[in-house]
């Protein structure tokens, strides 16, 4: 592996290391358990639940994953870098494999290619980034160097950005589709106003993928593009599934709903997460983080029973 700012690998395997230790001592300390350190494993007997992509016909997707906006635009020597090996080693061993990144998010498809290239065992990462200029020569330009940074010879999803440039982008994204240099396509998009465009595109072209914004304070998506993904045969990925910031910040303090151990939830993360995966459009969730405890709490939306559209109506109303 090259150098990367001065680091080697045995650098950066060395604060892999410290990092998932850490994290260990840390949860045992509170747990008041003497802390052992063992290899990462699956949840007991169980696996997170997975959706089919529906192009694919075959190949599933784990529900839950990650969202490297912020979080990961870090570098090493930043105490918030040594705490990542510790996220994705709670996303891999309770099953989360998709890994959503950036040319746009910093450092992050950096920091990501870093940690994935020293993570033992081989990483089971399901990578997703985008492309997002003008020009089909800026636009390959952009993908290679994700290719470079992500560290990879080949990306399982590549999503063109909020549209832009998308019929030049769309080109040579078949191109190397066919080539068997990226394996999906998608677009993306986050805010409503552009739904009309979205659904537009949609229509007009077969895509694999739309990564959108949905959450339960925010279901605009749910009057026409989900049933339109359904239609189309296109997996969704649900970007912001906490809103705009302040979902949780709202649900803080609120009591759980009475039958939240139904559906074997334990916090307001996992039941907002669980919300969007109620839905039968929806393929991934991809909430963002940096703090091993969080991502932790999060990918436990993916085991359990579903929500009851009772439930799902409950929680609407709960927010007023």
């Amino acid at each position: 592996m090259r150098h990367t700012e001065g680091y080697s690998r045995r650098r950066l395997l060395t604060l892999a290391a410290e990092a998932a230790a850490l994290f260990t001592i840390d949860r045992a300390l509170a747990s008041g358990v003497p802390p052992t350190f063992t290899a990462p494993h699956m949840a007991g007997d169980q696996t997170m639940q997975t959706r089919v992509i529906p192009s694919s016909s075959a190949e599933a997707l784990p529900v839950v994953g990650l969202g490297t906006y912020r979080g990961f635009d870090v570098a090493p020597g930043d105490p918030v870098y040594r705490q990542l090996p510790a996220v994705l080693d709670e996303l891999f061993r309770k099953g989360g494999t998709l890994i959503d990144s950036s040319p746009m998010y910093g450092r992050a498809e950096q920091t990501t290619g870093e940690l994935l290239s020293i993570h033992e065992p081989r990483s089971p990462a399901f990578l997703a980034t985008k492309v997002w200029t003008r020009g089909r020569e800026e636009g390959i330009a952009q993908m290679e160097q994700s290719f470079r940074l992500l560290q990879t010879e080949r990306i399982d999803l590549m999503q063109i950005h909020n549209l832009l440039d998308w019929q030049t982008h769309l080109s040579t994204l078949r191109e190397w589709q066919e080539q068997g240099r990226i394996r999906y396509i998608g677009i993306t998009h986050y805010t409503s106003s552009a739904y009309d465009d979205v659904e537009a595109v949609l229509k007009a072209e077969k895509l694999d993928f739309l990564q959108i914004n949905y959450a339960l304070d925010d279901r605009a998506v749910e009057k026409r593009i989900l049933p339109l993904c359904r239609e189309r045969g296109v997996a969704v990925i649900c970007n912001r599934p906490f809103g705009g910031g302040d979902l949780l910040a709202r649900l803080k303090g609120k009591p759980l709903p009475a039958w939240v151990s139904d559906v074997q939830v334990s916090s307001w993360a996992q039941l907002a997460l669980k919300f969007l995966l109620a839905h039968p459009a929806v393929t991934c969730v991809i909430p963002g983080t940096s703090n091993p405890r969080y991502m932790a709490d999060n990918v436990k939306a993916g085991f359990g029973p579903a929500l009851t559209d009772a439930q799902r109506h409950q929680l609407i109303a709960l927010l007023g």
